[in-house]
């Protein structure tokens, strides 16, 4: 659908459209994981992704030629310089688009973990000198703003894609991931809230404040997960749900990475409890949202480093163990064709 058009609605009716898994790829699945050379379970979580990799692409056999990773880049008002809410981010504004620049020429780490896990890296802007308004006063966007941007996160899913790693970057970011978590399952907000890129104590305490002024001013429109993303969202979160949602009709598999990108996806889990069956959530953050939210949507992260960088680092950290998952699944020999015995 062109962006300029899209609205809530049409999200709603692409979700419910959505496929559910391939039954039968992931028995074929099965079937060959039980002939190959090891013992049965001897792999561990590697024999699972397989399986969940073959139901959600649905192909006989599962292939990684190509795998993408996509980071969405946006400005929150709630961090601009001389916001009510000043305060929440260590770093200035301004940072954003250094970033992305940094991204182009190659220097951040997620450059060097495409490059290690051969990932195509594609960036995309999303209006840095338009940030979302200060939520702790009005709405961060408009329901048109948010569902355009919704719309232009589905880009990310191409044809040739075989499985889509999702990130961002946006100062202020894990402020509004916070307030969105904390709008769609509730708990007190200083439970949401982290040193996100590295604020003091009394910048998590303020963190909580501005959660806090955001819940008491919108929390009646909470009982829409779609209107809590435009009031607390970010333009970057909201086209990582359309991300999600695109991937799923494409039969794409996700990889999420840390805590602002499995908030923006948990937007699709309140409205669905099976929306993000094709994702799984490479990293756990050590922000402490993060582990509330994989508990609230039973999701167990493949890795769990210590990670807060964002950008989709653990993400693609995560599809190294992937790439492992697969080969071994594809490229072992079975017991017949290895002449091996099954049996004493």
């Amino acid at each position: 659908m062109p962006a300029e058009e899209a609205t809530f609605d049409d999200m709603r009716d692409i979700l419910k459209s959505a496929p559910g898994p391939d039954e039968l790829a992931r028995a074929a699945a099965a079937v060959r994981n039980a002939e190959l050379t090891k013992p049965g379970g001897s792999l561990g979580r590697l024999e699972e992704l397989a399986g969940w990799f073959a139901a959600w692409q649905g192909k006989d056999p599962i292939q990684l030629g190509r795998p993408r990773v996509a980071i969405f880049v946006a400005n929150h008002g709630v961090a601009a310089p001389g916001a009510a809410s000043g305060g929440v981010s260590a770093f200035p504004q301004a940072v954003t688009a250094q970033m992305v620049a940094n991204f182009q020429s190659g220097g951040a780490a997620i450059n060097q973990l495409c490059t290690i896990s051969d990932a195509e890296l594609r960036v995309y802007e999303m209006g840095l000198d338009h940030p979302t308004a200060d939520f702790t006063v009005e709405a961060a966007m408009s329901e048109g703003d948010c569902a355009r941007a919704m719309a232009y996160g589905m880009m990310a899913v191409e044809d040739g894609v075989d499985v889509l790693c999702l990130g961002e970057m946006g100062i202020g970011n894990t402020t509004s991931a916070a307030a969105l978590s904390c709008a769609l399952f509730g708990g007190a907000p200083e439970n949401w809230v982290g040193s996100g890129t590295g604020v003091d104590a009394a910048g998590v305490a303020l963190k909580a404040v501005v959660v806090a002024k955001a819940i008491a001013l919108h929390g009646s429109e909470f009982e829409d997960p779609l209107e809590a993303l435009r009031r607390v969202g970010g333009l970057e979160l909201a086209a990582i749900g359309g991300a999600v949602l695109a991937a799923r009709m494409a039969r794409v598999p996700v990889i999420l990475d840390g805590f602002a990108c499995c908030a923006a996806a948990a937007v699709l889990f309140r409205l669905d409890p099976t929306a993000l069956d094709h994702c799984i959530v490479g990293h756990r953050s050590v922000e402490p949202g993060h582990t509330l939210l994989l508990d609230a949507m039973g999701k167990v992260p493949v890795l769990d480093l210590g990670l807060r960088l964002g950008e989709g680092s653990g993400a693609a950290t995560a599809l190294l163990v992937l790439r492992a998952a697969i080969t071994c699944h594809t490229g072992m020999a079975t017991f017949a064709e290895a002449g091996v015995a099954t049996s004493a």
